[in-house]
Order: C-alpha cells, then sequence, then structure tokens
C-alpha cells in the first residue's frame, strides 16, 4: 500500500513537473512574461495629476486628486485663461520623485516630414511605463538625470502605444508633453506617433486600460471616456500628432505600410489628416476599399498593419509600400519581437520589445531596447547604453 501511494506521488509530481516545463517553454517562445510581486503603490492616488479640462472657449480647470482611500478623495481646482502659461508638476509614487512643465494651450500640427541629418533615436510601446521610459532616456543621453534634454537637436521619435496595460499612463503623457517643450528649447524634436491604443483611448475604449483610471474619472466626476474627449486638454493634444512622419529619408509608423498604399494617389501629409479627421471614430470594415478606409483600417492602416510579420510579403511587396513615400525604410512598433529587429534586407525595422512594468516583477525578466540612427548607421540601443549595430 506504502509502495502503491509513492508510486502515484511521483506520477501526480512527475506530471505538474511536465506541464511546468511545457507551459514555461512556451512562455518563454512567445516572448511572454510572467508579472508577480505588483507593489501596492499602483493605485496610489495622492497627488495624482494633473488633469485639465476646458471649461469654456476661453477657460480651463487644472485638477490633482488628494487624499486616501481611508479618508476620501477630494479635488485640488484651479481655473486658467486659456491664453495663461501655468506650471504644473507631475509625481510619480513609485519613487516620490517628480517633474514640473508649464501648460500652454496653444499647440500646432506637427509636421510630418524633416531632413537635417540629426540622429535620430526611436523607441515603442512603452504601454504606461513611465520608470522604463524615464531610465532608458537617461541611459541613452537623451536626457540628464536631472529630466533635462540634452540631445541637441536630434530627434526623439516615439512610436505609438505609450497608453494601457499600466499604472503609469498620465505620468508618460505628461513626460512626453515636457520632453517636447525642452527639446523645442534646444531646437530639437519629439515625434509622438499615434498607435491603435492612443486611438482606442480617443474612441472611449478601455479594454487595455488600467482600472485605475476608472477610478480617477470617477474622483473627477466623470466617466472614463471624459479622460481624453474633446475637453480634454492631454486628448487634444493628442488628436494634434501624426501617424505617419518621413524623418531624414526614414518612414515611421506605429503598424506599418501595406503593399495596396501603392495603389492610390496619396501623400503623407494627406494620410495624416485623413487619420486625424477619423481619430476619435470607431474603425470597422465596410465593403469598398477606399484610400481613406485603407488609411484608417484595423487590418491594413498606418496604425494597424502587421503585414511584415503575418503576411506572405515578397521584398517587392515590402518596397512598394515604402518607395511610395520616397522612404529609404521603414521603422515599427505595434508587433512584439525579441529583440529589435533589422527585416527585409534592411527595409524594415521592428522596434517593439517586452519592456518592463513599473510596478511589478518579471519573469524572465525584460529589458528594453530601442533603435538609433546616425550617420546612415543603424543600431540597437540597450538599456545600459550599449549600441549594437545591425
Amino acid at each position: 500500500m506504502k509502495k502503491r501511494i509513492i508510486r502515484y506521488l511521483k506520477n501526480v509530481l512527475g506530471t505538474i513537473l511536465v506541464v511546468l516545463l511545457v507551459g514555461t517553454i512556451s512562455l518563454i517562445s512567445l516572448n511572454g512574461s510572467f508579472d508577480y510581486g505588483t507593489n501596492p503603490l499602483n493605485i496610489h492616488l495622492e497627488r495624482e495629476g494633473p488633469y485639465v479640462f476646458y471649461e469654456t472657449d476661453s477657460t480651463y480647470t487644472i485638477n490633482y486628486i488628494r487624499g486616501n482611500k481611508t479618508d476620501g478623495f477630494y479635488l485640488d481646482k484651479t481655473v486658467h485663461h486659456v491664453d495663461d502659461k501655468v506650471p504644473a508638476t507631475c509625481y510619480f509614487p513609485l519613487d516620490a520623485s517628480s517633474f514640473d512643465f508649464n501648460i500652454v494651450s496653444q499647440f500646432e500640427i506637427p509636421k510630418a516630414t524633416y531632413s537635417d541629418n540629426q540622429p535620430i533615436i526611436a523607441i515603442s510601446d512603452i504601454e504606461s511605463g513611465y520608470k522604463t521610459f524615464r531610465d532608458f532616456l537617461i541611459a541613452n543621453k537623451v536626457i540628464d538625470t536631472n529630466l533635462n534634454w540634452v540631445f541637441g537637436k536630434g530627434h526623439l521619435v516615439l512610436i505609438g502605444d505609450f497608453m494601457d496595460r499600466g499604472f503609469s499612463t498620465t505620468q508618460v503623457l505628461w513626460f512626453i508633453y515636457k520632453l517636447e517643450q525642452d527639446a523645442k528649447s534646444q531646437g530639437g524634436y519629439v515625434h509622438f506617433i499615434v498607435g491603435n491604443h492612443e486611438l482606442y483611448n480617443l474612441q472611449g475604449k478601455f479594454k487595455s486600460a488600467s482600472y485605475k483610471y476608472n477610478g480617477v474619472a470617477s474622483i473627477l466626476g466623470k466617466q472614463q471616456h471624459n479622460l481624453y474627449d474633446k475637453n480634454s486638454f492631454i486628448g487634444k493634444w493628442m488628436t494634434s500628432k501624426n501617424t505617419l512622419e518621413l524623418i531624414n529619408g526614414h518612414l515611421f509608423a506605429h503598424g506599418g505600410i501595406h503593399p495596396d498604399f501603392a495603389n492610390y494617389e496619396i501623400t503623407i501629409d494627406e494620410v495624416n489628416q485623413i487619420n486625424r479627421a477619423n481619430y476619435r471614430k470607431a474603425f470597422f470594415p465596410k465593403p469598398e476599399e477606399t484610400v481613406a478606409q485603407l488609411i484608417t483600417s484595423s487590418r491594413k492602416g498606418v496604425s494597424w498593419y502587421r503585414g511584415y510579420f503575418e503576411d506572405d510579403l515578397s521584398q517587392e511587396d515590402v518596397e512598394r509600400g515604402i518607395e511610395k513615400f520616397y522612404a529609404k525604410d521603414i521603422i515599427v512598433g505595434h508587433t512584439l519581437q525579441w529583440s529589435v529587429n533589422k527585416l527585409y534586407q534592411g527595409k524594415v525595422y521592428a522596434i517593439d520589445v517586452k519592456h518592463p512594468k513599473d510596478y511589478s516583477k518579471n519573469w524572465p525578466n525584460k529589458s528594453s531596447e530601442g533603435l538609433l540612427i546616425t550617420q546612415e548607421k543603424h543600431f540597437r540601443l540597450k538599456v545600459n547604453g550599449q549600441q549594437i549595430e545591425l
């Protein structure tokens, strides 16, 4: 009887070990990770903000959340004229740090084409990871440890999906806003390219957003979609951004360029104009494909396309789409890679990697990467500042 029990336990243990081994192999092969050890500061709301909303055509309010779950929450709210330049602070609870910037309600639609031979650093799919984003920029000398811009006249390109799946969306968005101001004062550029998760939030789709922001909206006396609607300062700012840009001959898009783009007479500016006109409209397939439907398609559109990784494309197919916009190559995010990757004989650079999370640990450990383009050479950028030529 005792031998039978021991044999049974061995079989059960063996089965568990096999299941764990298969699960681990599957997780690693899919470039996945397991999150654990979540820090409770992820939903700390004291000093959360600012949340800025237009009240009239000439006024807006700046709101910071105060208090706690035990004693209750309230708003620190001030009213300002749209012509005011208002100092603001954004607090990050994980390390009790903050950064300062000015809220200026006038902002312009950025250019879509640049030619100046300055270096380019690109990173994508930060997914609400403020600390990860900040530390990568420090390590690669875009900013210093005091968060001052030190990249000169260089281009920092953020290729979409800086929102969702994390607890630092507000910090990330205001940090990008601050970096824009700082870069401009030094003659540099920050390019915030709209990805599909920015579109989700602009269109009121929150399936990937942290539950934290439902609570934030409630404290503000609003619904979650109001955080980025037409009366939201940060929402209005996001709708000014492009989905496609050409910088020193290199094309940048969150998803990519479907070969069908070659069938239409369309410019980069027109792509951005059509997308911008549809940022707040939910996308859905229609029976006949027009150029507008191609641009905004959730399958073929520039913010959604995954064909470089999932379709059976020839080298000619890939080059047709890129050459349509007179580009040397295209840099994309959206589709997860093991590391920054060169594809199709150097015509496609895929830079979406699994970044570490702010408030939890990961197994296997993940490490951020980005792309540096300088003097017509492409380099993988590691989180420790190491550069590896591709």
